[in-house]
């Protein structure tokens, strides 16, 4: 059975900084294009940072770009987004998503359960 576990979410004051860890089981995150989404209320889930396979290919979107860094050690099978400059548009549940396309025809996609992140004075 695999399982993401997010933590490391939480309150904290406008221009604070957070650390989320999402620790994967029952897979290799090694092959896995890992991934960090979002989800404020009442507006849909968006992709917040990408980090390849290799881990030296990543991308984050321009809502967060120079203040969010995503990384990945796959010795411990778990993937961080580091949140610095919090603002309180970040406010959102966040997701880790583990994929990988086995095939032309099958890939894995696997999403934990949410921490939520709560920037507020």
């Amino acid at each position: 059975q695999v399982q993401l576990v997010e933590s490391g979410g939480g309150l904290v004051q406008p221009g604070g900084s957070l650390r989320l860890s999402c620790e994967v089981s029952g897979v290799n995150i090694r092959s896995y294009v890992m991934s960090w989404h979002r989800q404020a209320p009442g507006k849909e889930r968006e992709l917040v940072a990408t980090i390849y396979a290799m881990g030296d290919i990543t991308n984050v979107g321009d809502a967060v770009k120079g203040r969010f860094t995503i990384s990945r050690d796959n010795a411990k099978n778990t993937v961080y987004l580091q949140m610095n400059s919090l603002k309180p548009e970040d406010t959102a549940v966040y997701y880790c998503n583990a994929r990988w396309r086995r095939s032309s025809s099958t890939m894995d996609d696997y999403w934990g359960q949410g921490t939520q992140v709560t920037v507020s004075s």
